[in-house]
């Protein structure tokens, strides 16, 4: 005798199970595909909240005229702010001052740090360890402190430099060296993380090339000119970056605690000239226009920055 099951009478599990298996297959590579983005999510978010936000804020803001009162209207005057900004002779002034900041700092970004790195190659034992920290110290002094120091150093008559020199001159409120007193300062700060960033560069050369080199009877100075160098080039290419993206916001703290921009605008580099406009003379839409500006200048001297790099900088593949 035979029983005949028919496809009614079939295990409602064995029907919904070749149904389901798609669905799982779908469901795990779903998660597979989304698992990147779902760990990029919060930084993504803070990036919005936090950059690209304020950005468009600031954008927004560059096409009013208001006194930052909260009492007080915003009055909508379309590309106004950007026109009486390149009319001034002021913000031109600024900007020539940054660039010859900018200038001026990268001997102590670049130059020295080279030197400095290459040279610590030949110090050896605990005296190396030394040589670094006394390198890297003054990066961790806080700007404002090390403004308020090097203030009572330069002060005239009583200061130790005027002392040291005899000069009885007033460096930080002379028009002729209040420029150069906050280039110093602000390079012998930064001298130490350029340093780092070298010896992180150094460290990343394998000695092969070196050993290969001398072998073939190549000199130290030939072994540097023709193999260190242009191995560090991509090193060198980032400290020029950072030389010109961050020096003129990193020298805010010291204008700001020891000149406030003068005398007679002497060291009123462009970060300063937008904070002035903001909090000075209260025109909230001129300083927005200022930044904006600011950014989109930056961006496109960074942009021609990293392109050079890529064309110049020497990459170990």
């Amino acid at each position: 005798m035979f029983v005949v099951v028919t496809e009614q009478d079939a295990p409602p599990a064995a029907i919904a199970a070749p149904a389901a298996r798609p669905r799982r297959e779908l469901s795990r590579r779903a998660l597979r595909f989304a698992a990147p983005y779902l760990y990029l999510a919060p930084a993504v978010f803070l990036l919005v909240v936090w950059t690209y936000r304020p950005l468009l804020q600031a954008f927004e803001l560059s096409t009013y005229s208001w006194n930052l009162l909260p009492t007080s209207p915003m009055v909508p005057v379309g590309a106004d702010n950007y026109r009486r900004l390149v009319e001034l002779p002021s913000f031109w002034a600024s900007l020539r001052r940054t660039g010859v900041m900018i200038v001026g700092l990268l001997p102590f970004t670049v130059a020295l740090p080279l030197l400095l790195a290459l040279a610590s190659r030949q110090v050896r034992g605990r005296a190396r360890t030394l040589y670094h920290a006394l390198i890297f110290m003054p990066f961790l002094v806080a700007p404002v402190a090390a403004a308020a120091v090097w203030r009572w150093l330069l002060h005239p008559g009583s200061g130790f430099v005027d002392r040291l020199l005899g000069s009885h001159r007033n460096w930080v409120y002379d028009s002729a060296t209040a420029h150069a007193v906050i280039l110093g300062i602000t390079g012998w700060q930064l001298i130490g993380f350029a340093v780092l960033v070298v010896w992180a560069g150094l460290a990343g050369i394998s000695g092969d090339y070196d050993e290969a080199a001398r072998m073939d009877g190549a000199s130290t100075g030939q072994i540097r000119r023709w193999i260190t160098l242009p191995m560090l080039s991509p090193t060198l290419m980032f400290l020029v970056l950072t030389t010109v993206l961050l020096s003129p916001t990193l020298t805010f703290p010291l204008i700001d605690t020891m000149t406030q921009g003068g005398p007679s605008q002497a060291t009123t580099n462009i970060y300063y000239l937008l904070w002035d406009y903001a909090f000075h003379t209260f025109d909230a839409g001129l300083s927005a226009a200022a930044g904006v500006l600011l950014f989109l200048g930056f961006g496109a001297v960074a942009g021609v920055l990293v392109w050079i790099s890529e064309k110049v900088a020497f990459h170990d593949d």
